[in-house]
């Protein structure tokens, strides 16, 4: 009888965001994104908040898509604590992000709306960002 493999707990690297994204870098669902220029961590914090913003401001008219998300646990150990004893329990949850990476996606409202919105999505990220309009928009 086989015996079910005994699951650790993941340990994630710190990596390097070197190069631009190399997927999610076009629109795929709505009229309008959000593109980030710079490579961050991104926390679920700073996606939630920015998600309000845009949804608030659009009034919940229209669709909105986020196409990041957060699965790369970020670990701090507590404050004045000796070196060694392992690795630092969770902090928090981060979206690691590349230049041209499309965030978030708009569709279904008028081009002025979708425009104030992703700059006031925009100021709730750490990272400089350019809204994008699909290439076949018409009014």
């Amino acid at each position: 009888m086989l015996q079910p493999k005994r699951v650790k707990h993941r340990r994630v690297h710190k990596g390097r965001m070197k190069g631009n994204a190399g997927r999610g870098n076009q629109l795929s669902q709505g009229s309008f994104g959000l593109k980030t220029l710079e490579e961050a961590w991104i926390t679920d914090r700073q996606i939630e908040a920015a998600r309000v913003a845009l949804t608030r401001h659009l009034k919940r008219e229209g669709q909105v898509w986020i196409n990041i998300f957060p699965d790369k646990p970020v670990t701090k150990k507590p404050a004045e604590v000796r070196m060694g004893k392992g690795k630092g329990a969770p902090e928090y949850w981060a979206a690691v992000v590349k230049p041209g990476r499309i965030m978030f996606e708009v569709d279904g409202v008028p081009m002025e709306l979708a425009l104030e919105a992703m700059r006031l999505a925009a100021q709730k990220l750490p990272v400089a960002t350019k809204t994008v309009i699909r290439r076949d928009y018409t009014e």
